[in-house]
């Protein structure tokens, strides 16, 4: 796959979704570099855009509890696995599974595949919990999808926490995952 690496958003058209987002980072005053690539759907793709970005691309989870009247976006490195007791324990809820992908549509305005922390700004009335795992902010980069798993931004993670979270009015939960 041949990618290249832009800075700031694109000059031809994009689709309503995509351009929410370039549009929410500029208005922010964010600078980002961003890949546009065919649909990163694997694990394996993610790593080569990463390579071209030079950050490494975070796991976004979609979850919720068994009742499903709660649910998390959980970010957290792609290296680790998510173990799902383990965050369970933290969040003191019986039991997380993977919420329906018409929950992430409703409350997130993604698709299966392009969830995104950039999704919090269709959250409006703060429905979703954003949970971050340490390790996460410790890098001086964050990568994530435009909402669209065709094109992929690096930012620095300061302006995650200083300008784009407080901007979606979510308060972030810091976890701790071992994933060993």
């Amino acid at each position: 796959m041949e990618i290249k690496v832009y800075k700031g958003r694109p000059e031809n058209e994009r689709s309503a979704r995509e351009t929410a987002a370039y549009d929410f980072l500029d208005g922010l005053g964010v600078e980002y570099r961003r890949a546009d690539h065919g649909a990163a759907e694997t694990m394996e793709a993610c790593e080569e855009v990463d390579r071209y970005l030079g950050v490494v691309m975070c796991k976004n989870l979609f979850l919720c509890n068994r009742q499903k009247t709660d649910f998390y976006l959980l970010l957290m490195p792609a290296t680790k696995p998510f173990k799902t007791k383990e965050l369970s324990g933290q969040l003191g809820t019986a039991r997380l599974s993977f919420a329906s992908g018409e929950d992430m549509e409703s409350l997130l305005g993604v698709c299966p595949g392009s969830v995104t922390v950039l999704g919090l700004i269709n959250d409006k009335e703060n429905r979703v919990r954003l949970l971050i795992d340490e390790d996460l902010l410790a890098a001086p980069e964050f990568g994530c999808h435009p909402l669209v798993n065709t094109s992929s931004l690096a930012f620095s993670t300061a302006d995650l926490t200083e300008k784009v979270i407080p901007a979606t009015n979510h308060i972030p939960t810091k976890v701790t995952l071992i994933g060993e």
